[in-house]
């Protein structure tokens, strides 16, 4: 080495050790000593725009246009109300006609389709814009608004979820905090019970108390405003996002009691008189045009004249659960709202309430049903039954459904019902915004057209937040959302939305510039014999000018056959690049989905297990099966479920009642069939077992049902039906207890856990 080589050396080795971080802005230089370094400095986190409000978005569920009394409904809804008063009705507000695609649309801003949630999550079928999977490309608002200072919650109702995601296997990236929200509290599916919710807590289940008192609605309200408390205790200063859906007025309709004998008497007058009434009121409160016309009654619809005393008793009954229920949500989200007044934060929150995610619904068709599992379970109730069950309506023992003619008079003045797409007594909801000293028009009207992928657009606009090109490293997809914020301080302004294409189980419709082309439904809701598919080329199109026909009341599609033409070719133009393609229903669509237990037919549990969603569960609809249990039981013979799947509403168990074998198979309540030894089982170990023979291997078939100890036969029973479609589309399956509602009445959910030893199940398919 040369001198100079080593001098350089010698030179490089006594100089002091510098570090330059990565963050060529920063400059930093760390020497070997603070002496010799940059300051200290601790990075920042990312603070919202100062000002920036707080973001309430509240949604409802299956309430139409005509239902609260902001919109001149019969149903008070006085937060509702109080609201309007303080800020805007929008009365051109427009959903997608059913759960899932506007839930997806409201959280992305971009259209169900192109957000692969065309249908509801737990009937996807696998073309890209109906498989249920939110992409990453689709940012939410949620997503967006945490990596710009907020703080996100959601409480309430999911049903973004793919089903086959929903167990303990996840993903969890489509669960609610895998989409922005930093605390969830509800429930991921479409419906729960309200007095026995099957419910998650951020990627966990909880159990609701057991409490006869309990209701759901009172839960997630206490959950909202513990959550803003902590939040608000924590970071006064820091603004959030709470999305707040609530499982009402969904099915089940079950109101606290004392609210139920609020309504008593209040519908004996039936659908008819309802809806005219309605209408009136909602002229007079300005929330349609004084020259508007009711749509025109459906053909098929029974007059509420043309029923029968028990007909009238029961349906009133029907109606008068659904009333008090959207009734008590709105005082649940009245107490939230009042949160937010006591700790001074409202006059900083936007509030958006949207009264629906699509319209009523008219799934009850005829006669409303005491279950809604009914359908599920390819049974028909028996008109006789509710009657002499009228009494638990509105209770935790029905899962009651109104009829259908409730769902088509609280739709007034629009035609039609949720999943009909292509109208707007399934797409037109009623929607307020309150925001104190950014909306100086109190109690205004804005009928700009406008649809609910317009939210996103709306909040981030608020909000001061750009929607970024890129999020969490994935490039976005267009936001088609448009914000509402130009209709605050601007009542005339021309709607900046355009154009809309709606498509809802195979129900079509386009608006562009006030006029509407929408195709005439194949079924209507009422009828008993269904009539055949009509294929999409052959089906009928109507046309309305909703600029002068605000209700969709008289079809020119005779009178004006050029302006027909040329909507139903937007309409193909736009379904085209809104992912809207193919035109499809989506029965037995399923085929093919991802599964964990594809190619399984044995399945082996340890101990207490569960629970365990449908989707994850062994597959029994349509098959036999066995179940072999080894267990062992205490001197008593033992009590409590060994395996189940379901709950109150439908499903199977098998258990011991007393220490006697049991298997109850409950199709719904009223198809229960229930087999037992006659005799308990001695202490210590015992193979139990439960042969399950179908007639023949596909669902509805009946079977023949055998209950073995120890190798021996000790019952044996015939199951007339089976299930159709699912086993339980709210419950789960569990080893070793029943944790949500019970099977069977033998047993609650506290004396649902096996007092033995449960050492191993299996499940055995052909």
């Amino acid at each position: 080495m040369s001198a100079t080589s080593s001098l350089a050396l010698l030179m490089a080795l006594s100089a002091p050790a510098v570090a330059q971080t990565s963050d060529a802005s920063a400059a930093k230089i760390y020497g070997r000593t603070p002496a010799g370094s940059s300051p200290p400095s601790w990075p920042q986190p990312v603070r919202a725009a100062k000002g920036a409000p707080n973001i309430l978005i509240v949604m409802t569920d299956d309430v139409g246009f005509g239902a609260s009394s902001t919109f001149g409904g019969p149903i008070p809804t006085p937060t509702f109300d109080a609201l309007a008063q303080a800020g805007l009705r929008y009365n051109q507000f427009n959903t997608t006609a059913i759960c899932s695609p506007t839930r997806a649309s409201l959280l992305t801003g971009r259209d169900p389709q192109a957000v692969g949630m065309g249908y509801v999550a737990n009937w996807a079928t696998g073309y890209d814009g109906y498989n249920s999977v939110i992409p990453k490309s689709a940012g939410t608002m949620a997503q967006i608004l945490k990596e710009n200072g907020y703080n996100t919650a959601m409480i309430g109702k999911g049903h973004v979820t793919p089903e086959w995601e929903m167990s303990r296997a996840g993903p969890f990236d489509r669960w609610p905090t895998g989409l922005g929200f930093e605390y969830f509290y509800g429930f991921l599916g479409a419906d729960s019970s309200m007095a026995e919710p099957n419910l998650v807590e951020n990627t966990a289940h909880v159990q609701a108390p057991a409490d006869p008192a309990y209701h759901l609605e009172h839960d997630l309200a206490d959950h909202a405003i513990r959550w803003i408390d902590e939040q608000h205790a924590a970071a006064p200063d820091k603004p959030f996002l709470l999305y707040y859906a609530t499982g009402t007025a969904h099915a089940p309709n079950q109101p606290p009691a004392d609210w139920m004998a609020r309504f008593r008497g209040k519908f004996d007058a039936g659908w008819d008189a309802m809806r005219a009434e309605t209408v009136a009121r909602q002229k007079r409160l300005g929330v349609i045009p004084q020259g508007a016309d009711d749509a025109p009654r459906p053909d098929t619809l029974p007059r509420w004249d043309s029923l029968t005393p028990d007909q009238k008793r029961l349906y009133a009954r029907y109606m008068e659960a659904y009333a008090a229920s959207l009734a008590y949500a709105d005082a649940q989200i009245g107490r939230v709202i009042q949160r937010l007044r006591d700790n001074g934060e409202i006059d900083n929150t936007l509030i958006i309430y949207i009264q629906g995610d699509n319209g009523a619904s008219a799934e009850g068709s005829f006669d409303g049903k005491l279950f809604e599992q009914s359908a599920l379970s390819g049974v028909k109730e028996n008109p006789d039954y509710a009657l002499a069950h009228i009494d638990d309506i509105g209770t935790r023992n029905a899962y009651n459904l109104i009829p259908g003619g409730w769902g088509w008079a609280l739709n007034a003045p629009f035609p039609w019902a949720k999943r009909y797409g292509s109208h707007f007594g399934g797409t037109r909801n009623g929607m307020v915004m309150s925001w104190p000293r950014h909306i100086q028009d109190p109690g205004g009207l804005r009928s700009q057209f406008h649809h609910v992928s317009d939210i996103m657009p709306t909040v981030l606009e608020a909000a001061g937040v750009k929607a970024p090109e890129i999020l969490d490293g994935v490039p976005q997809k267009p936001i088609t959302g448009i914000s509402m914020g130009y209709s605050f301080a601007a009542k005339d302004a021309p709607s900046h939305r355009t154009t809309q294409v709606f498509a809802m189980a195979q129900n079509l419709s386009v608006y562009k510039d006030g006029w509407v082309a929408a195709t005439a439904p194949m079924v209507t809701p009422w009828e008993r014999t269904p009539p055949p598919p009509v294929p999409i080329d052959q089906r009928v199109w109507q046309l309305y000018d909703t600029r002068s026909d605000f209700s969709e009341a008289h079809d020119l599609a005779a009178a004006n056959p050029q302006k027909l033409a040329a909507l139903k070719d937007l309409f193909w133009a736009e379904a085209a690049t809104a992912g809207i393609l193919p035109i499809h229903g989506s029965e037995g669509g399923q085929k093919g989905r991802p599964d964990h237990n594809a190619g399984r037919a044995h399945f082996t549990y340890h101990g207490p297990v569960g629970p365990i969603p449908e989707s994850a569960a062994p597959g029994l609809v349509g098959h036999s099966f066995t179940i072999r249990a080894q267990v062992s039981v205490p001197p008593d013979g033992g009590q409590g479920v060994i395996a189940v799947h379901g709950g109150r509403f439908g499903g199977y168990s098998l258990f011991l009642d007393k220490g006697r074998p049991s298997f109850t198979y409950n199709l719904t309540p009223a198809h229960m069939s229930r087999i037992a030894g006659t005799a308990p089982l001695t202490a210590g170990r015992h193979d139990i077992g439960l042969r399950f023979v179908m007639d023949r291997e596909a669902p509805t078939s009946g079977a023949t049902a055998t209950l073995l100890v120890d190798g021996k036969e000790v019952a044996r029973g015939r199951i007339d039906g089976t299930f159709a479609l699912v086993v339980s589309h709210t419950e789960d399956f569990e080893v070793g207890q029943d944790s949500i509602s019970p099977i069977d009445p033998a047993y609650d959910v506290v004396s649902s856990h096996f007092t033995g030893t449960i050492e191993q199940v299996d499940i055995s398919l052909p």
